[in-house]
């Protein structure tokens, strides 16, 4: 090291993250001290200062080492803080400071009577920001913001919301490309109406029972895990779509058609059939499907799915390439008289790929006949995946169907697995 010129070792030594190694850096000779102002990026651990046997105080020594260097524009702190120290650090580095990422720990602490500023409030110091993840936030309160031009990316994780401060949040980052709330809870009602948002991931906790409303002509992810009732306007752009409930059930989903749509998920317990049936309609476009919902039903009683005609299933999407169905809907495709009249020409052209999960062995022998339909009119079927799933019966039953599955695949064994 010694031999290098400066600059290599500038630039070698500003590569540094941890604060730990950037504190011993300074130690080891007055060349690397010098060179540590250079840093871009300061990271500090859960378990930075277990070990402080002289007695520093954190906020201290983050803010000592955060304003020794010249332009700081990344960092991650994840252990304990106050809202002075952040006050006093996002002050300091504020003009530069391009990505932050803060374990606020709001949810287990109360904010102490002396401060001012929540620690929320304090990240409106960084105007600057790109990037911004928060974990164990408490947002209860609308933040006090200014305007975050250029913040792309918002993350909040393991959070307390609410239905007014997270909105008056929104319109703080209009910029926003990037939106991930995840493990959140105490919302009611939401309401995304960002212009430039491209991707965005909602995880409610709770009853399952929130509302939402996207307005995003540009998304083209969305992920929603937690709601019954969804709207989404300005669709022409959206890709992926997985919508699951694990807690409640979907009543209702309104979306315009879904011409771009190429994957799409519906995961749950229960799913109003009004909800599911259009859902599927707006998505006759798709090319990969996942079907996971165990039960329909508008009220408590659980309901299993109504019969679905398989022609007119695979006719009205006839893009699909990979199917994934659970219990339910292979039941709901497998009445008798779903393959009553095949038209001789019928063909299912795209489906390359399907993974079907059977609980039951209750019609058996309509279960079988679809899955050597699957076979034969799916021209371009090159892997199909049985998997047995908790099938209960105490009765012969399950082993005579079990034994029929391990004939068709043993028939069929360069196309059909069992799991």
């Amino acid at each position: 090291m010694n031999a290098l010129p400066d600059a290599i070792v500038q630039y070698i030594l500003s590569h540094m993250r941890n604060a730990r190694d950037v504190a011993s850096c300074t130690c080891v000779s007055k060349r690397f001290k010098e060179s540590m102002p250079l840093i871009r990026s300061l990271y500090f651990p859960r378990n930075s200062f277990d070990d402080n046997n002289s007695g520093a105080d954190p906020d201290t020594v983050v803010s000592r080492m955060v304003s020794s260097i010249v332009w700081l524009e990344e960092l991650v702190v994840y252990c304990p803080f106050s809202s002075a120290g952040l006050a006093s650090w996002l002050s300091s580095a504020g003009r530069s400071l391009r990505h932050l990422e803060l374990r606020m720990d709001n949810l287990t602490e109360k904010q102490s009577r002396n401060e001012t500023l929540s620690k929320l409030d304090c990240i409106g110091y960084a105007t600057v920001l790109e990037s911004l993840k928060l974990w164990g936030v408490i947002m209860v309160n609308s933040p006090k913001w200014g305007l975050f031009k250029n913040l792309r990316t918002l993350e909040i994780v393991g959070a307390r919301l609410d239905d007014r401060a997270l909105s008056d949040a929104f319109r703080a980052c209009p910029n926003l490309t990037n939106l991930s709330l995840l493990g959140c809870d105490g919302l009611r009602s939401v309401s995304v109406q960002l212009q430039q948002l491209e991707q965005c991931r909602l995880d409610f906790y709770g009853l399952g029972n929130c509302s939402l409303t996207v307005s995003c002509p540009k998304i083209q992810l969305l992920e929603i895990q937690g709601c019954s009732w969804i709207r989404v306007d300005q669709t022409s752009c959206l890709r992926n779509l997985s919508i699951s409930n694990s807690a409640g059930r979907v009543y209702k989903v309104d979306f315009g058609r879904l011409g771009a749509l190429e994957f799409l998920s519906i995961k749950g317990v229960q799913w109003c059939w009004d909800a599911v049936s259009t859902i599927l309609q707006c998505a006759s476009e798709v090319k990969h499907l996942v079907m996971k919902v165990e039960f329909t039903g508008d009220f408590e009683a659980l309901l299993p799915f109504p019969e679905v005609d398989l022609v007119d299933f695979f006719n009205s999407h006839p893009k699909l390439q990979t199917f994934e169905i659970h219990g339910a809907m292979f039941a709901a495709l497998c009445q008798k008289n779903s393959l009553k009249s095949v038209d001789s020409k019928f063909v299912i052209p795209s489906l390359e790929e399907v993974v079907i999960t059977v609980r039951s062995p209750l019609n058996a022998e309509q279960k079988m006949s679809t899955l050597e339909s699957l076979l034969k009119y799916g021209k371009n079927l090159r892997r199909m995946v049985i998997r047995i799933l908790q099938m209960k019966n105490c009765h012969n039953s399950a082993d005579d169907f079990f034994e029929e599955i391990c004939r068709f695949r043993y028939l069929n064994h360069k196309v059909v697995r069992i799991e």
